[in-house]
């Protein structure tokens, strides 16, 4: 029988810190060529949105998520995010599940991120700024206080209302956190960075600390960047989908990077292995690749993958 998971059942079978190691484990199949995770399809769609289709599959399971993103919908007192993603025994095609797609989105984007920080954050412990108050930006806060231990999250936002809702959504759930009104009032004591921000244009500032690891996850536009090309080329790079960050890492491709600088995240190894180089930031850039989908989905099914 296929099982129909909701929002909130989808996050009770994807708790951050397991997801993260799923989704470490899956990308190492992928680097072995065991994972098929073709380019995603992008239509779009009236007012800025966009329709999109990812596939992936290994040898026992395998997913498509169809969702849709409108960045109106807000306004209209719509999700954001809208979509599916079904879980597919790969032998025979049987359904064994469906999963709320902006769930399954917003959780294996924040695992990523946290499995990124994992291995090479130069210091994890925080405290953390989050650029943005939406569901990436809560997710990611409670990925990386659950993954991490971080104990202090600051949010800034264009709307000091946002960020004063989210921090105080942090606070409700036990995480230490406040709303602050520029990200410079905080970088010299900031480490980590996730920017998960629908902005065209970067919403940090050039200056960050050497040691800093910064997530960017807000775009996956190439003319729209949250880094400052600056910035960009004077970090250690690494994505989640190297063929997808070509054509759709904004940050990236309008710093003008050397791609061959540019390290895929299922290529940095074990936790605590040593492949940064001794000095700079580290920036993780994230636009989102069906592999995680599919390692969300062998978490959630595992007697099946």
């Amino acid at each position: 029988m296929t099982r129909l998971l909701d929002a909130e059942a989808t996050a009770a079978v994807l708790p951050y810190a397991p997801l993260a190691e799923s989704v470490g484990k899956t990308l190492a199949r992928k680097a072995r060529g065991l994972v098929r995770c073709p380019p995603r399809l992008s239509l779009p769609l009236p007012d800025g949105g966009v329709l999109l289709l990812m596939p992936a599959s290994d040898d026992s399971l395998a997913v498509a998520k169809l969702i849709t993103v409108c960045p109106a919908n807000p306004e209209k007192g719509l999700p954001l995010i809208i979509g599916e993603v079904v879980a597919m025994r790969a032998s025979t095609g049987e359904r064994l599940g469906l999963l709320d797609g902006p769930e399954v989105t917003a959780r294996r984007t924040a695992a990523a991120s946290l499995l990124a920080a994992q291995r090479l954050a130069p210091n994890p412990d925080g405290p953390l700024l989050v650029m943005g108050a939406g569901v990436q930006a809560m997710s990611h806060a409670m990925a990386f206080c659950s993954g991490l231990g971080v104990g202090e999250v600051n949010v800034c936002s264009r709307s000091r209302e946002k960020a004063e809702t989210l921090a105080g959504r942090l606070r409700s759930v036990g995480v230490r956190a406040c709303a602050v009104e520029r990200p410079e009032d905080v970088l010299d004591r900031t480490p980590l960075i996730i920017t998960a921000t629908n902005s065209p244009a970067p919403v940090i500032p050039a200056g960050v600390r050497p040691d800093a690891f910064i997530a960017a996850v807000g775009s996956f536009h190439p003319d729209r960047a949250e880094i400052p090309a600056e910035l960009v080329r004077r970090c250690h790079l690494y994505v989640d989908d190297l063929d997808a960050a070509r054509t759709e890492a904004g940050d990236l491709i309008l710093a003008g990077i050397d791609w061959s600088a540019v390290t895929p995240l299922e290529r940095t190894g074990e936790p605590g292995a040593a492949h940064l180089a001794p000095q700079g930031p580290v920036l993780y850039k994230g636009v989102g690749c069906a592999a995680l989908d599919l390692a969300a989905a062998k978490l959630a099914f595992p007697e099946r993958s």
